[in-house]
This record gives structure tokens, C-alpha cells and sequence, in this order.
């Protein structure tokens, strides 16, 4: 990567944490969800990532969907599941 590319996402990168942002654009949000700008673009053609154009042209995003859509489709951890496990068979022995 050069010089330039490197600031110009440093710039980005302070923007979004200074700013506390609610829309971002797509550069902004391909680097806040580390998704290259490729794979994000395939994803909003395909309209599997929550966006908007409002003009037409360019893309946005609503940060809060973002995050909704990077975190769906939980899968629990080991523990997470032994814990439920052990409060389910606490529940039954108590009924």
C-alpha cells in the first residue's frame, strides 16, 4: 500500500472514531467492517448488507444496521452452551 492510500484511510479511520458517525459512505464502512470494498460492493449488488442510495450513485450506511447485520447469526460458545445446559437441568429438577 503507498503513502498516500495509507493516510487517506487514516484520515477515514479518525473520522469515524472522532465523529461518532451515524451514516457512513462506503469507503467509511468498508473500513469500519473490514470488508474490502470488492466484497462490499458484491453484497449491496446483491442487496445481502443493509443500505441506501439515495441519489442513484453512491451507497450509505446506517452504522447500527451494519452492526446488526456483522453480528447475526450468534453461534455460542462452548461455555455459553454448558451454562445453559446446566440451567436447564437445574430448572427441570426443581418442577
Amino acid at each position: 500500500m503507498n503513502t498516500i492510500l495509507i493516510l487517506e484511510r487514516l484520515d477515514r479511520l479518525e473520522k469515524l472514531l472522532i465523529g461518532n458517525k451515524e451514516v457512513l459512505t462506503f469507503d467509511e464502512a468498508s473500513d469500519y467492517t473490514g470488508i474490502s470494498r470488492s466484497y462490499l460492493y458484491k453484497l449491496t449488488a446483491s442487496g445481502k448488507i443493509p443500505h441506501s442510495k439515495p441519489n442513484g450513485k453512491m451507497l450509505f450506511f446506517d452504522k447500527k444496521k451494519l452492526v446488526e447485520w456483522l453480528l447475526q447469526n450468534k453461534r455460542q460458545s462452548q461455555q455459553e452452551l454448558q451454562d445453559e445446559a446446566l440451567a436447564n437441568t437445574m430448572h427441570h429438577k426443581v418442577n
